[in-house]
């Protein structure tokens, strides 16, 4: 489950989105230079398809084990995120996922209404479908996207091989787990699936938020959100927080957390902000400039799995946001302040890419061990301790001590 919004301000044109899959499913930022090809395929997460004489520079979010991506941005300023729908057209056999899509669009097009043209093209040839998780093979989904460039944004909602498009009007617009496109929605909704990905819960806020939004920190404010004068998640034993749009697992039929977040500033000089990490709210937004690539394996650690490594930035971010939900409320008052000027101070001045990973990581890790030095109490109910035992477990992820 994710949400993705934009907003149209007097200065130009921001990006957001939170990228929700299931909980030990790392991402990685990855640079992927300009390329000339000869003749040939290229093999996507499921299928291969042509390759194209030339394909752009990309800067993509990626889950561990996908082709594909959750979000990204290319050369010309092109960004997309993609959302999981559900409607009432069949599931097809292994084809393009979503997120193959998304970067395949991103390599090959200079506009937003480029990067649809070559969505639709692709869809209509080859069909969208096959496994979308690593954890889960049965689970698959149809995708929409949001589309945006320096110029405007288009919503471009599907449903198996059928399509619709609409242009971004008005201050913002925000799409999630369900179709919203007048029509097209009607048509072709899955009801049940609709009120089990609790997208409307989430719209509700997202909506607003692409309307108000003024500049990234506000977008950073976006994804960060609980729900309504919430300061820390609010629970449900069917799906954990998945009300709002900073999502955390812990329910016993929908688990799903935010696993990556992005935020693109296409107002002057396109700048893009990835956490590269989990949970934005325990999490620093990073600088990324798709014409500054840096060695992801040098910057991130080792290539993350779903397995614990102590080595991957995402695996040890994620030992101490598992540490912050023990009291998520009393952890973040210890270090939010910290967090919130080390971006303030970035975004006045933003610094290279791997300083900042560099810079934030040492800071997280002195926040931990303040965490584990506090011992503050547990706070969750008996069956959120145990869901989150058991995805530490089969991460092989201990926690923390002194």
């Amino acid at each position: 489950m994710c949400d993705t919004l934009v907003s149209l301000t007097s200065d130009g044109v921001l990006f957001a989105k939170n990228s929700d899959r299931d909980p030990n499913e790392a991402q990685v930022v990855r640079w992927f230079g300009a390329a000339e090809h000869e003749p040939g395929d290229v093999r996507c997460t499921w299928i291969s398809v042509p390759q194209v004489a030339r394909t752009n520079a990309v800067v993509l979010s990626q889950p561990w084990w996908m082709w594909g991506a959750e979000m990204g941005a290319n050369e010309y300023g092109v960004v997309i995120g993609n959302e999981a729908v559900f409607t009432n057209q069949p599931l097809g056999e292994p084809a393009l996922l979503g997120m193959d899509l998304l970067r395949l669009a991103l390599e090959r097009a200079a506009t937003a209404s480029d990067a649809v043209a070559v969505i639709v093209d692709l869809l209509e040839r080859h069909g969208q479908g096959g496994p979308c998780s690593h954890e889960r093979p049965g689970f698959s989904y149809h995708n929409s996207f949001l589309v945006a460039d320096p110029t405007g944004a288009i919503v471009l909602e599907t449903a198996g091989v059928h399509w619709a498009t609409e242009d971004v009007t008005g201050r913002g617009r925000s799409i999630s787990n369900g179709l919203s496109i007048p029509g097209f929605a009607e048509r072709y909704t899955s009801a049940t699936e609709l009120r089990s990905a609790s997208c409307l819960a989430r719209r509700a806020r997202t909506q607003p938020a692409a309307e108000h939004a003024r500049n990234v920190a506000d977008l950073f404010a976006a994804l960060r959100d609980h729900g309504p004068g919430a300061r820390a998640p609010r629970w449900s034993v069917d799906d954990g927080a998945l009300a709002a749009p900073c999502v955390h697992a812990g329910g016993r039929v929908t688990s799903t957390q935010s696993t990556a977040s992005w935020v693109s500033d296409l107002c002057v000089e396109p700048l893009h902000w990835a956490t590269t990490t989990s949970a934005p709210c325990t999490s620093v937004f990073h600088p990324v400039r798709v014409d500054q690539p840096v060695d992801d394996r040098a910057v991130f650690g080792p290539d993350p799995t779903n397995r614990f490594d102590p080595g991957s930035r995402w695996w040890r971010h994620e030992r101490f946001h598992r540490l912050v939900l023990r009291d998520h409320a009393g952890s973040l008052g210890r270090f939010v302040a910290a967090r919130d000027a080390l971006e303030r101070r970035w975004l006045d001045q933003p610094p290279a890419t791997a300083d900042a990973v560099a810079e934030s990581a040492a800071a997280e890790a002195s926040w931990l061990a303040d965490l584990v030095d506090a011992d503050l109490p547990e706070t969750r109910p008996e069956w959120l301790r145990s869901l989150w035992q058991e995805l530490d477990a089969s991460a092989g992820l201990a926690a923390p001590t002194g």
